[in-house]
């Protein structure tokens, strides 16, 4: 709504902070203001409840050991390392990394033969969930820290958005195989350069 009315983007972190009285003053329109201030609520109210579904996850749930290294990579926190080790499982049970990229939906399944492409693989194939996981952790490294947000930002400009997005979860993908199978921690100066 703020976009639309006043042509400005808001970051989400400034949505977050929003009060009654500042969308008051902003929107002086009652049928906007009432849109608005319904939207903030509806937010809060979500935030409210995944913090709750959290807590009760981290309660129930701990990371093991051999899982604890991926939270060292950018973007990875609690909840996505719960997600990763959950849905993993034996990390010994991918021989190479680019079975497990393959199985976390990070590369795409394409036959190519003498060059040309013979078509796809089964492209659903692999973990949704990790899928998810990783595209979730490239979305948090891009917006907190600056060497992935410049890594992303060269992608995006050769392709797209969504495009060089995959390309940092993969990244984050492959260097959390070998943290997971190592059990080693993160090294930024290995993985974004």
């Amino acid at each position: 709504m703020i976009s639309r009315t006043f042509g400005v983007r808001m970051r989400g972190n400034d949505v977050k902070r929003l009060n009654e009285h500042w969308v008051r003053d902003l929107f002086k329109e009652e049928h906007l203001f009432l849109a608005v201030n319904t939207s903030v609520g509806i937010m809060r109210y979500l935030g409210e409840r995944i913090k709750e579904i959290e807590k009760v996850v981290k309660q129930r749930v701990r990371l093991r050991k051999e899982f604890e290294g991926p939270l060292t990579l950018p973007g990875v926190g609690d909840i996505l390392g719960l997600t990763i080790m959950l849905e993993v499982g034996d990390i010994g049970r991918f021989v190479e990394v680019g079975n497990y990229s393959s199985y976390c939906r990070c590369v795409r399944s394409t036959r190519i033969l003498a060059g040309k492409s013979k078509g796809e693989y089964n492209r659903k194939n692999g973990n949704t969930y990790l899928s998810w996981a990783y595209v979730e952790a490239a979305n948090f490294a891009i917006r907190d820290y600056p060497v992935v947000q410049g890594y992303y930002q060269r992608n995006a400009a050769k392709t797209n958005g969504v495009v060089a997005i995959k390309a940092v979860s993969h990244k984050l993908a492959r260097a959390s195989y070998y943290i997971m199978r190592d059990q080693v921690v993160y090294d930024g100066a290995k993985l974004f350069h």
